[in-house]
């Protein structure tokens, strides 16, 4: 068994043309609703990463939407008690990106496993809907942003 760790992993932030921000409501818990982010796999970089989980959970790609920047630090959050799943990990570690998309009416597609439905949001809306224990973490980049 190993030791406890922070997960390593990226969160997207896609901007329309207004600067409002792309949230997407979690299936598993209806009325939360937070950004596109997952773990970095084994021999990926970040961006890498970022590039993946976008597609994965929302089916937008480099034709919908273009990289403008990166958050310079990581973030990190601990789990609260009974969110550890594998019994190993304290919490995750994140990089963030940021994209601006091409079209304001382009569509994501949730995936319907993680994500069932989304909308542009202010992002002091965001900031009050994320789940508590990721908030400090969404307020630190997107209230810098």
């Amino acid at each position: 068994m190993g030791s406890l760790h922070f997960r390593a992993g990226t969160v997207a932030v896609v901007r329309d043309s207004l600067g409002r921000v792309l949230a997407f409501e979690r299936s598993d818990r209806r009325g939360q609703w937070q950004l596109p982010q997952g773990g970095i796999d084994e021999g990926e970089s970040p961006i890498e990463g970022v590039w993946r989980e976008l597609e994965e959970e929302t089916g937008l790609t480099a034709d919908e939407v273009h990289l403008v920047d990166e958050y310079p630090e990581w973030t990190a959050y601990e789990w609260p008690e009974g969110a550890n799943k594998s019994g190993q990990r304290l919490g995750q570690a994140q990089r963030w990106f940021f994209f601006q998309i091409h079209d304001d009416s382009t569509a994501p597609k949730p995936d319907g496993v993680e994500f069932v439905d989304w909308k542009w949001v202010e992002v002091d809306w965001l900031i009050e809907q994320v789940v508590d224990f990721r908030q400090a973490s969404y307020q630190r980049v997107l209230g810098s942003s």
